[in-house]
C-alpha cells in the first residue's frame, strides 16, 4: 500500500493506554502493470497512486496507464493482483496487523558531528574555550599513513534518507475517510510518500 503522511495524534485503547500513533491517508492504489517470471524474468505488481487531472502526466505515463497518469508509481515484488486497472483500498488492512513502513526522513540540511553522529565536543575547561562541539582528531600521524580514511564521520549534510520501521501495528482503519492509524512514528514530513508492506 502506499500513503501520505498527515499528522501525528494520541489513540486511547480500550484497556485505557495512550500510544502516540501517525495518521496516513492510504491508497486507493490503481495496478497498471502485472509482471510475471516468463516475460519480465521477476514476479512483481506495479501500482499507481495518486491519480493526476486528465493532461496533467507526459504521454509515456498516460500510455501506460491506459489513459491515466498518477503521482507516484511503485513496483511491490511477490505481490498478488488479478488484473490491470484492478483497485486496492486500505480494507486489506486490520487492526492488530504487524506492517514494516518505508520513507525518505525529513532533510535538516548541513548539521555538525554532535547533531549527526552523537559526538560529546570537547572539555569546556583547562584552557580550552571554543572547542565544545569540535569533532576532535581526524587521524594523521601514524594512523592509516597519515590521511583521512573513507568513511570518517565528519559534519556534512542530514536526513532525506530512505528509512525503514519494522514490527509496526496498525491501531485503525477507516475506510469511510481513506485512512490508516499507524502506532508510533513514522519517517518524513507531512505530505511524505509512504510505503507500507503486510
Amino acid at each position: 500500500m502506499l500513503g501520505t503522511k498527515q499528522n501525528m495524534t494520541t489513540i486511547f485503547t480500550e484497556d485505557g493506554r495512550a500510544h502516540a500513533a501517525t495518521v496516513l491517508l492510504a491508497g486507493p492504489l490503481t495496478v497498471t502493470q502485472l509482471k510475471t517470471v516468463e516475460k519480465d524474468g521477476y514476479s512483481a505488481v506495479q501500482v499507481g497512486y495518486g491519480e493526476l487531472k486528465a493532461g496533467k502526466g507526459n504521454k509515456p505515463e498516460s500510455g501506460h496507464g491506459k489513459g491515466k497518469a498518477y503521482r507516484v508509481s511503485r513496483e511491490f515484488r511477490d505481490a498478488e493482483a488479478n488484473e490491470v486497472g484492478q483497485s486496492i483500498d486500505i480494507s486489506v488492512f486490520e487492526p492488530g496487523d504487524t506492517i514494516v513502513v518505508s520513507a525518505i526522513s525529513k532533510g535538516k540540511g548541513f548539521q555538525g558531528g554532535v547533531k549527526r553522529h552523537g559526538f560529546h565536543g570537547g572539555p569546556r575547561t583547562h584552557g580550552q574555550k571554543h572547542s565544545e562541539r569540535e569533532p576532535g582528531s581526524i587521524g594523521g600521524g601514524g594512523r592509516a599513513g597519515g590521511r583521512v580514511v573513507k568513511g570518517m564521520r565528519m559534519a556534512g549534510r542530514m536526513g532525506g534518507d530512505r528509512i525503514t520501521v519494522k514490527n509496526l501495528k496498525v491501531l485503525q482503519v477507516l475506510p469511510e475517510t481513506g485512512e490508516l492509524v499507524i502506532k508510533g512514528a513514522i519517517p518524513g514530513r507531512r505530505g511524505t510518500i509512504v510505503e507500507i508492506i503486510a
